[in-house]
């Protein structure tokens, strides 16, 4: 395991970061970060990003636990961050399969083992990862607890844009145009080319701008939109994770009232048959909740912490 770049200058994270290299099992070079905690070790938190996030946006949020007792250990998905990137364009979004996350997650694992991370470990997982961190628990990730903001348990969308969205992905991948965006999406890193009034992701400007800074400073960290194939395969997995039970473990599930990119729907039903989990509804929240105002970041750290604790 090789050390790899880590911009510590534009983390805002615990002073003690770094990353390694480490290959998955179908041979994607990943990028994987850790900031251990100092002392009063309470176990690692396993933090699982979202679509677009890489390492360095989980800095203010690893200084909030670490602050806590964990340590924490998270990774730059396949086409995210620094990790291999799959298509021509480095800059979209794509997947192949929507399994061959887990082939991240297997690798994430054997380094949380080669670093010896303290036990016991615990998932924190948003958006994209949420739906990764689901499977994973599912195939039996190893961990006491698990909370989870916004989760992409499914992708909001009225009926007639699912089914279109299922019909035009699915065709545009028969056809050999799987690599093309998503309409509506294109080159442009959001983030960079969005300004905050009417943004989709916080209400708070001082989070917001901190992802702009580093997107301007560090582009190469960035991703555009998606392709018609990672559509195609997100729509898929979501579909196919609906028919599964829910884990036995500990859970809490985050969900802002103004969010604009996951299902509330699939969340509550989730929530609903999970028999040790609990559902929180945040008020004057979007997506990014991680990135919110003071008073929802606060709610979401102090609960899952209490969370793990209890496990």
């Amino acid at each position: 395991m090789e050390p790899a770049p880590f911009f510590q200058e534009i983390s805002d994270g615990p002073a003690n970061g770094s990353a390694f290299w480490t290959t998955t099992g179908d041979r994607k070079r990943l990028r994987i970060g850790y900031w251990p905690a100092d002392q009063d070790v309470c176990g690692t938190i396993f933090l699982f990003p979202g679509r677009t996030e890489y390492i360095e946006l989980q800095g203010r949020l690893a200084t909030d636990l670490v602050a806590e007792g964990f340590s924490v250990l998270t990774i730059d998905w396949r086409g995210h961050g620094l990790s291999q990137r799959l298509l021509e364009n480095p800059a979209t979004l794509h997947i192949d399969e929507f399994a061959h996350y887990q082939n991240d997650v297997d690798a994430f694992l054997q380094t949380a083992n080669t670093l010896c991370v303290p036990k016991p470990w615990f998932l924190l997982a948003n958006s994209m990862g949420g739906i990764i961190g689901l499977r994973a628990i599912m195939q039996g990730l190893p961990v006491a607890a698990c909370s989870f903001t916004a989760p992409m348990w499914g992708i909001k969308m009225s009926l007639l844009q699912r089914l279109i969205a299922k019909q035009v992905s699915g065709a545009a991948c028969a056809l050999g145009r799987g690599e093309t965006y998503v309409p509506g999406h294109d080159g442009q890193n959001y983030v960079s080319h969005t300004p905050f009034e009417g943004n989709r992701i916080t209400f708070d400007r001082k989070n917001y701008d901190f992802w702009f800074r580093q997107a301007r400073t560090k582009p190469e960290l960035q991703t555009a939109g998606s392709s018609m194939k990672w559509l195609h395969e997100s729509l898929k997995e979501c579909r196919r994770i609906t028919k599964l039970p829910s884990p036995h473990i500990p859970c809490i599930t985050f969900y802002g009232d103004h969010d604009e990119v996951v299902d509330e729907h699939a969340i509550q039903e989730r929530m609903k048959s999970w028999s040790s989990g609990e559902y929180v509804e945040l008020e004057n929240a979007k997506h990014a909740l991680l990135l919110e105002q003071p008073k929802v970041r606060r709610a979401v750290i102090s609960k899952t912490i209490q969370r793990f604790l209890q496990a």
